[in-house]
C-alpha cells in the first residue's frame, strides 16, 4: 500500500522545511506548492490524503476562499489551517469555512502529528486499527416540510468535516436522533457512538463516567475504568444537556476537547482521544452564557456548526408522517394492524400545540396499543389522561381574542406577546396568518371593536 500524501499549500517555497522532515519520518509522502492560484489543479492531480495550507499573513480570507473551493472538489479530505497571528474568531471563521483542524505557531509538531494521525485514520481505516462497528441502517429522518429538509442537508454536510456540533431545540424535538444521524453520515460511522446525559449525574460521578479512573482512585474503586469518552475512541460523543455541567466540570471538559487528551481519575499518564464531540441542549446558549451557566471558551469551541431543531407545533405537516411512521413502528411491534385515525381525531390532532414534541406523540401511539385499538382509531380510543388534553383546546374565537389581547397590551411587540402566550414567535406568525391578524397596531384596535 502506498504511504499517505500530504499536500501542502504555501506562501512561500520551503518556507518550513522543518515540517517537511517531521512528515517524511513518519512515512508520509508530502507534495508542496506555493502556487496558491493554481490549488485547484493541483488538488485535484495529486489527490492528497491530507492538505495543509500554511499562512504568514494576519489576514486570512485568502485561506478561507481556498478552503471553500477546495470543498467544492472533495468534502472528505482533512484540510487544515497554520497561521502566525491567532484568535478565537479566526479559529471559528477557519472551521466554518471547512478546515478539520487548526493550528498556530509556535508549531507544536507532535501535536499536528497526533491530528493527521487520526484523520488519516478516518480517511484511510487500515492506516491503523480496523473499525469495530456496523453502523446498520440510517436513522429515519421524518419529514415533509421545506425548512426541516434543508436542516438534514446542513447535517449531512457539517457530518463530513469532524467539526463539533451544537443541537438546540425544546425537549422532545429530536435532537439525539439528529446527533445519530450526523454519527451516521460521518467518516467515524464505523466507530461507536457514546450518549452522556450530562443532566442524570452529579459533578463527582459524571467526572468519572466522562474520563474514568484508576484502580484504587476512590473507596470502592477495584477495577480501572476507561471512562465513556474512551470508549467512543475513533467515533463521536454526544454530550445531552451540556448546560447541566457545573462551570467547573466545564472547565475540564474543554480542556479535553482543546487538547484531545484525558487524565483518569488517580492517573499520572495522559490519555489521547481521537473522538468527535456533539453537544444538545433544550436552553438558550446565549441566554445561559449571560446568565453564567455557560462557560463562553466552551460555547465557542462548541458551536461551530449550529443545528436548530425547531418544536413540533411550528410544523404540523409532519403530524401525518410522523403518526404514519410510529403506527408502522408499533404494528410491527405488536403485530398488528391499525391504518388511520379517524378525520375528526385527526383534526383535534393537529390543533394540539404538543408541548413535549415528537416524543409526546409518539407515547401517545404507543399508549394506544395497551387496549389493541381497531383499524381505524377514533378519539374513543385514547387514553383517558390524554383525552381531556385534545377535548379543551381552546376555541378558534377565544384563541384569537387571546391574540389580539396579547398584541395590544404589548404595544404589537411579536417577541413579549409570544412570550405573554407560552408561544413561539413560529406560532405567534403563524396564529395571526391563520386568523388573518396583520402587523399593525391600528388594525388591530379595529380588529378588536369588531369583536
Amino acid at each position: 500500500m502506498p504511504p499517505p500524501l500530504i499536500l501542502i499549500l504555501e506562501e512561500e517555497e520551503h518556507a518550513d522545511k522543518y515540517l517537511e522532515q517531521q512528515l517524511n519520518r513518519q512515512g508520509f509522502k508530502v507534495v508542496r506548492s506555493s502556487r496558491r492560484i493554481e490549488c485547484r489543479h493541483l488538488f485535484e492531480e495529486a489527490n492528497p490524503d491530507l492538505t495543509i495550507i500554511d499562512s504568514v499573513k494576519q489576514d486570512v480570507r485568502q485561506e478561507l476562499e481556498t478552503a471553500a473551493l477546495l470543498r467544492q472538489i472533495d468534502r472528505s479530505t482533512p484540510l487544515f489551517l497554520i497561521v502566525h497571528e491567532s484568535s478565537e474568531s479566526k479559529a471559528i471563521a477557519a472551521l466554518r469555512a471547512g478546515f478539520t483542524d487548526y493550528f498556530k505557531r509556535p508549531l507544536s509538531y507532535r501535536e499536528l502529528l497526533d491530528s493527521i494521525r487520526r484523520h488519516l485514520t478516518l480517511r484511510r481505516p487500515a492506516f491503523a486499527t480496523p473499525p469495530s462497528k456496523d453502523p446498520g441502517r440510517e436513522p429515519a429522518f421524518i419529514t415533509s416540510t421545506s425548512g426541516m429538509l434543508d436542516l438534514k442537508k446542513f447535517l449531512v454536510k457539517a457530518a463530513a468535516t469532524d467539526c463539533n456540533v451544537l443541537i438546540t431545540g425544546e425537549t422532545g424535538t429530536g435532537k439525539e436522533l439528529v446527533a445519530e444521524l450526523i454519527h451516521w453520515h460521518s467518516p467515524r460511522r464505523h466507530y461507536p457512538m457514546v450518549c452522556i446525559n450530562c443532566a442524570a449525574l452529579p459533578d463527582s460521578l459524571l467526572e468519572s463516567e466522562l474520563f474514568g479512573y484508576e484502580r484504587g482512585a476512590f473507596t470502592g474503586a477495584f477495577a480501572s475504568y476507561p471512562g465513556k469518552l474512551r470508549l467512543a475512541e475513533g467515533g463521536t460523543v454526544l454530550l445531552d444537556e451540556i448546560f447541566e455541567m457545573s462551570p467547573p466540570m466545564q472547565a475540564k471538559l474543554l480542556r479535553a476537547l482543546e487538547f484531545r487528551k484525558i487524565y483518569r481519575l488517580g492517573g499520572r499518564k495522559p490519555i489521547p482521544l481521537n473522538i468527535r464531540y456533539v453537544a444538545a441542549t433544550n436552553q438558550d446558549p446565549e441566554r445561559a452564557m449571560r446568565e453564567g451557566q455557560l462557560r463562553q471558551d466552551l460555547y465557542y469551541r462548541l458551536n461551530v456548526a449550529r443545528i436548530h431543531l425547531p418544536p413540533l407545533r411550528d410544523r404540523p405537516a409532519d403530524i401525518p408522517l410522523l403518526l404514519q411512521h410510529f403506527l408502522e413502528e408499533m404494528n410491527h411491534r405488536y403485530h398488528r394492524r391499525v391504518e388511520e385515525f379517524s378525520p375528526e381525531l385527526m383534526a383535534l390532532i393537529l390543533s394540539y400545540a404538543w408541548p413535549g414534541n415528537i416524543r409526546e406523540l409518539r407515547n401517545l401511539v404507543e399508549a394506544l396499543f395497551i387496549n389493541l385499538p381497531p383499524r381505524v382509531v377514533t378519539l374513543a380510543h385514547i387514553p383517558d389522561f390524554f383525552r381531556p388534553l385534545l377535548e379543551n383546546q381552546p376555541h378558534p374565537q377565544e384563541e384569537r381574542q387571546r391574540l389580539l389581547q396579547a398584541l395590544m397590551t404589548t404595544n404589537w411587540n411579536k417577541s413579549q406577546a409570544a412570550a405573554q402566550l407560552q408561544w413561539s414567535r413560529m406560532t405567534l406568525y403563524r396564529k395571526m396568518a391563520k386568523y388573518k391578524i396583520s402587523g399593525s397596531c391600528d388594525r388591530g384596535v379595529a380588529l378588536c371593536k369588531q369583536e
